[in-house]
């Protein structure tokens, strides 16, 4: 039997291992994931930025989690010798209506302790030359890293304490007893003393299969990026970012430099036929069919329906897509960007319609479920699997053997 048992191969569920071996050197833990390889989904399509907690409402784990998070996250990179560039980023106001929001966001982010600069035109200029801006807001913390090379590393230390990485192994059906609970895989049976659901876009049915019911469901949004060509990246010198509409709530399209030299533009944000759909053509009847049964969803849809018809026509019309990101460096041109691979987010919704905004971690008897782990997941994925390890009831017979040395991570 094993004491801890992660429903998950995401960087989420490889750090709660890890973390899991930093408390209980003893544990015996594995961890499942019905992909072939580690970090397939939302780590593996994620933009690769080290957030720094400035667009997060003061006082949630959101805000708390990241700005710990790209310390924490710094620091295991040096510590490993991960690439990484903490390159710091631009948050941009391209209009005069832009700039009191502009001004919102600065304070918001000094409330939310972060060292950051308000600077004028000249100066962003030295920053991003190419950038169309009246002001913005220098965030000096922000940076880049390879979140699959970094969770490679996660499951590297899992295994070198004895832990177990499980591929290939779906979960089908969990039997949450008295003390222990049984999950049966495309595989074997398993029994684990805890499991702990880091599920990600399956959070809310593997939740629902231990028998919890929330008022909440994954609904999937694909983000759609294009590259620069690369006689183009020059025009982008790291991250640069617009002021986010605080009435839509995803980011708006923006540059990002990543970790190897490309250059990334996107995203928009369109609901996915499937919750792994990375393609237009992606479908999956009972994935959608959950979609279009939940009342949320439309409240949702109707709410932001302008927005949405909008994000969908830049989905299908590049010529639209680029006049958005000329809205940040007009320089852009059509032939100056190449299709680049998907992403797509795991948006928990409450049944009213509402985002669920902040992480989410359910109780069970014997189970844990992370039902919701937002944007910056990745960059707070050290301190999500911290928190996770310290809402587990201590097992006393862990406590009661002898250490076999102190987990280094």
């Amino acid at each position: 039997m094993y004491d801890f048992l992660i429903v998950g191969g995401g960087i989420v569920g490889l750090s709660t291992g890890m973390s899991l071996y930093k408390k209980y050197p003893n544990a015996k833990v594995a961890v499942l994931e019905k992909e072939s390889e580690i970090a397939s989904h939302q780590t593996g399509h994620n933009s690769g930025v080290i957030h720094s907690g400035i667009y997060y409402k003061p006082g949630s784990f959101k805000a708390a989690f990241a700005r710990r998070g790209s310390k924490s996250m710094k620091e295991f990179c040096e510590k490993h010798g991960l690439d990484h560039d903490i390159c710091g980023k631009v948050i941009v106001a391209t209009t005069k209506e832009e700039l009191p929001l502009l001004d919102n966001l600065y304070q918001r982010g000094l409330e939310n302790q972060l060292d950051i600069d308000r600077i004028g035109v000249e100066e962003l200029k030295e920053i991003e030359p190419h950038v169309n801006g009246l002001g913005a807001i220098r965030v000096p913390q922000a940076g880049i890293v390879n979140y699959k090379q970094v969770s490679q590393k996660f499951a590297e230390i899992i295994k070198e304490h004895g832990g177990e990485i499980k591929l290939n192994s779906s979960v089908e059906k969990i039997m949450e007893e008295n003390n222990y609970v049984k999950v049966e895989t495309s595989k074997e049976t398993i029994e684990a003393r805890t499991v702990i659901n880091c599920a990600g876009l399956h959070s809310d049915r593997i939740a629902r299969a231990s028998g919890y019911q929330t008022d909440m469901q994954i609904v999937p949004f694909r983000g759609e990026y294009y590259k620069l060509v690369p006689e183009k990246r020059y025009l982008v010198k790291n991250l640069i970012y617009p002021v986010p509409n605080p009435k839509f709530p995803f980011l708006g399209v923006h540059f990002t430099r990543m970790i190897g030299g490309e250059v990334d533009a996107g995203p928009n944000a369109v609901l996915s036929f499937k919750r792994e759909g990375y393609k237009k053509s992606d479908f999956n009847p009972k994935d959608l069919a959950e979609v279009l049964k939940y009342k949320g969803f439309w409240i949702l849809a109707n709410k932001f329906m302008k927005e949405g018809m909008e994000e969908y026509a830049r989905s299908f019309s590049k010529k639209r897509f680029t006049k958005s990101l000329q809205q940040l460096i007009p320089e852009i041109k059509e032939e100056d960007l190449v299709r680049a691979p998907a992403g797509v987010r795991a948006q928990a919704l409450n049944s009213d319609g509402s985002l669920v905004d902040d992480f989410n971690i359910i109780m069970g008897k014997n189970t844990i479920h992370v039902c919701n782990a937002p944007s910056p997941a990745a960059t707070a994925a050290i301190e999500i699997g911290k928190e996770i390890v310290q809402r587990i009831p201590e097992p006393s017979h862990l406590l009661k053997q002898t250490n076999r040395g102190e987990v280094h991570v």
